[in-house]
C-alpha cells in the first residue's frame, strides 16, 4: 500500500480556548484511527462541560471588542485566514485525508471552497445596513439596525470538517459575532489546524475557539445558556437532539441536514455526461458520504437498459484504494461502524427481492481489508418503497429506478421526507425549468452538479432542516434585526 511519512505521524487535536491551548482535561482523550488502515493515528482531547463552559465564557469575553472591530480589520483578518489556507494547502491536503479517508482532489477542493467561503465574506462587514422606517403616526426617526446574534455555537460535520468551519466562521465573524466551533470526533485533524492559522493570521484570542470532543461535548455546548445561537450541519437525528438541548433556553438554531437527492435523467438527455454524473457523484464521490449527493437515480424507461449500463461501467472502471496515493477515485468510509452500517444495508437490499444487485456489494480485501472500504454498489429496478429509495444510507450505494413521466419520476423523487437537493438531464430548456421547479429542494441542478459558490444559498426543509448557508441568506443567518423609534 502506499505510504506517506505524515501517515505514520501520530497526532494530537487539542482545545483551543481564548487564545490558549489545552492539552489535557478530566475527561481524558480519544483515539483516533486512520479510516485508510484501521490503525490508531492520533487523538483528541475531549472537552468537558468545563472546558465548554471556558470556551463559551472565552467567546463571550471577546464579544464586545470583536462586535466594535472597524470593518475594514474584519475584512483584513478574513482575507489573511483564506490566504494562510491557500498557502498550507498541501498540508491541510494531508491532514483531509487522514482525516475521514477523502481522496487527495477532494479534500484540496474543499480546503481551497473553505477559502473562498471566508473570501466571500470577508467583502460584508461594511454591507450590513438597516433601514429608515416611514413612521406612522406622528413625527418620529425609526430605523433598524442589524446586530450579531453573540456567542455561535458552530457543530461541524465530518465529511468536510474545514468547509463546514470556514462556511460557519465567516459569515458568523463578519456579522460580529464569535464562535465556539465543536469539532467532529471523527475528523478533527484539519480543524486543529485551522485553529492554528487563526492563532497565527491575528485572530483576537476568544473570537474564535475549537472544542473536540463526542455527544457529550456538543450537548454541553448546545445547552450552554451562554450561546446565543447553534448552527449544526450533520445528521437528521442528531438534528432532534441539538433542538430538544437548545430548547431549554430557547436558543435558535440552523440545520443543513440529510438528503436523498433524486437525479431525473430524461431520454433527450446528453447520455454519456449523464451517466458518467450519475455513476461518480451517485456511488463514488466521498464514498456516498454527502448529504446533497444523488444517491437516488429515475431513468426515464426509454433508455434505462443502455443508460445503466455505462453507469456500471463508470463505476467498475475507478481505482478503490488508499487515499493518499493520487491516482485513487474512491477511499474507505469513515469508520467501522459506518461500514459495518452500510453493508447491512446492502445486504438487506439483495435479500429483499426488491431490487437487482447490478454491480459492487462488498468489502475490499487483501491489503485493504483493514480498512473501512466497500466497493461502489449499484441496485436497479428498485421498488420505489424499498428502504433504499427513501432513506439516506450515507455511504457508496446507488437506487436506480424507471419512470414513464415527469409526473411519475416526481411522485417517487418525493417519496422521501428529505428535500435537500435534486437533479435534472435534459436538453429541454421547458422541462428543465418546469422539473426544477417542481421539485421539492432547496437546491436543484440541470446538466450538472451544483458547485455551491459561496455566494449561493444551500440548505433544505423537512428532515433535511432549515436554514441556509451561503449567499447573502447565510450571513443575515448570524444577524437579528433591532428597531429603533425616536420621537421628535
Amino acid at each position: 500500500m502506499h505510504r506517506n511519512l505524515a501517515e505514520k505521524t501520530l497526532r494530537r487535536a487539542a482545545i483551543y480556548s481564548g487564545g490558549n491551548w489545552v492539552s489535557s482535561t478530566a475527561s481524558g482523550t480519544m483515539e483516533h484511527r486512520n479510516p485508510t488502515t484501521g490503525e490508531v493515528q492520533g487523538e483528541l482531547v475531549i472537552a468537558g462541560s468545563s472546558e465548554v463552559d471556558d470556551a463559551v465564557s472565552a467567546a463571550r469575553a471577546a464579544l464586545a471588542g470583536w462586535r466594535s472591530t472597524p470593518a475594514d480589520v474584519k475584512r483584513s483578518l478574513l482575507r489573511s485566514l483564506a490566504d494562510a489556507i491557500k498557502a498550507n494547502i498541501d498540508d491541510l491536503e494531508v491532514l483531509g485525508v487522514l482525516d475521514n479517508g477523502n481522496t487527495r482532489a477532494t479534500v484540496r477542493a474543499a480546503a481551497l471552497r473553505g477559502a473562498d467561503f471566508l473570501d466571500y465574506y470577508a467583502g460584508w462587514p461594511d454591507k450590513l445596513s438597516g433601514l429608515v422606517i416611514p413612521s406612522y403616526p406622528g413625527d418620529a426617526l425609526n430605523y433598524t439596525v442589524p446586530e450579531p446574534f453573540g456567542v455561535v455555537a458552530a457543530m461541524v460535520n465530518w465529511n468536510g470538517p474545514l468547509v463546514a468551519t470556514c462556511r460557519k466562521i465567516g459569515p458568523a465573524l463578519a456579522a460580529g459575532n464569535t464562535v465556539v466551533v465543536k469539532s467532529p470526533e471523527l475528523a478533527p485533524f484539519q480543524v486543529q489546524r485551522f485553529a492554528e492559522l487563526c492563532e497565527a493570521v491575528g485572530i483576537p484570542p476568544g473570537v474564535v475557539n475549537i472544542v473536540p470532543g463526542g455527544p457529550e461535548t456538543g450537548a454541553a455546548l448546545v445547552s450552554h445558556a451562554g450561546v446565543d445561537k447553534v448552527s449544526f450541519t450533520g445528521s437528521t437525528a442528531t438534528a432532534k437532539k441539538i433542538m430538544a438541548a437548545a430548547a431549554v433556553n430557547l436558543t435558535p438554531v440552523a440545520l443543513e441536514l440529510g438528503g436523498k437527492a433524486a437525479n431525473i435523467v430524461c431520454a433527450d438527455a446528453d447520455i454519456e455526461k449523464a451517466a458518467a454524473m450519475a455513476g461518480m457523484y451517485g456511488a463514488v464521490v466521498n464514498s456516498g458520504q454527502g448529504c446533497l449527493l444523488p444517491t437516488l437515480l429515475l431513468v426515464e424507461d426509454g433508455i434505462y437498459d443502455a443508460f445503466m449500463d455505462r453507469v456500471v461501467s463508470v463505476v467498475e472502471s475507478v481505482k478503490i484504494g488508499d487515499p493518499l496515493d493520487r491516482a485513487t477515485a474512491m477511499g474507505p468510509l469513515i469508520s467501522s461502524g459506518a461500514r459495518d452500517r452500510v453493508a447491512s444495508i446492502i445486504d438487506g437490499a439483495a435479500a429483499s427481492g426488491g431490487s437487482t444487485l447490478l454491480t459492487g456489494g462488498a468489502r475490499l480485501g487483501g491489503e485493504f481489508e483493514d480498512g473501512y472500504f466497500l466497493q461502489p454498489t449499484i441496485f436497479g429496478d428498485v421498488d420505489p418503497h424499498a428502504k433504499i429509495a427513501r432513506e439516506e444510507i450515507f455511504g457508496p450505494v446507488l437506487s436506480a429506478l424507471r419512470f414513464d413521466s415527469e409526473e411519475e419520476a416526481l411522485s417517487i423523487a418525493h417519496g422521501t421526507r428529505y428535500a435537500l437537493s435534486g437533479f435534472v438531464h435534459t436538453n429541454d430548456v421547458r422541462r428543465a425549468h418546469r422539473m426544477a421547479g417542481a421539485l421539492k429542494a432547496g437546491s436543484v441542478s440541470v446538466n450538472g452538479i451544483n458547485p455551491l459558490a459561496p455566494s449561493v444559498p444551500f440548505g433544505g426543509s423537512g428532515d433535511s432542516g432549515f436554514g441556509r448557508e451561503g449567499g447573502e441568506e447565510g450571513l443575515l443567518e448570524f444577524v437579528r434585526t433591532k428597531n429603533v423609534y425616536v420621537s421628535l
